[in-house]
């Protein structure tokens, strides 16, 4: 059975809709050509995860997200995404986007990456971008 975990790691996660927002995760992976076998979304602190960052990709700077995939190729989607609270919270500020908007953009961002999307040029990034528009607004139709 497919699952989508709310994990907090130093900090507590609080959202509205949770459960309609695991199921919309898995229907975007499925849309997008995925199997799901499980996702932990992990919600931390900046610094949480900027020592994740030091200690498994070898980068010195701070992050929204850093999402790992356990599973072999071809295989049903096993993974662990991180987010830093701290960090959407200031990018929402920054964008001058709302907290909820902006978790909602992060945490479909790491569904995406599992999906095989990528955000390296400027092409993926447009890519990346224009997907995560559709499913914000998708999940909003299905607010209604």
């Amino acid at each position: 059975m497919a699952k989508i975990n709310f994990r907090s790691g130093d900090q507590t996660f609080s959202f509205p809709n949770k459960t309609l927002l695991k199921a919309f995760i898995e229907k975007l992976i499925k849309k997008e050509g995925g199997v799901l076998s499980n996702i932990d979304y992990v919600f931390c602190s900046d610094e949480f995860l900027l020592q994740m960052n030091r200690d498994f990709l070898q980068h010195d700077y701070y992050t929204d997200i850093i999402t790992f995939g356990l599973s072999e190729k071809n295989q049903p989607i096993e993974a662990e995404i991180y987010i830093s609270i701290d960090r959407v919270k200031d990018n929402a500020k920054t964008l001058e986007n709302s907290y909820h908007q902006e978790m909602l953009r992060v945490i479909f961002h790491g569904a995406l990456h599992l999906c095989g999307f990528k955000d390296k040029t400027k092409s993926e990034i447009s890519t990346m971008r224009a997907k995560e528009d559709q499913y914000l607004q998708l999940f909003a139709k299905s607010l209604k």
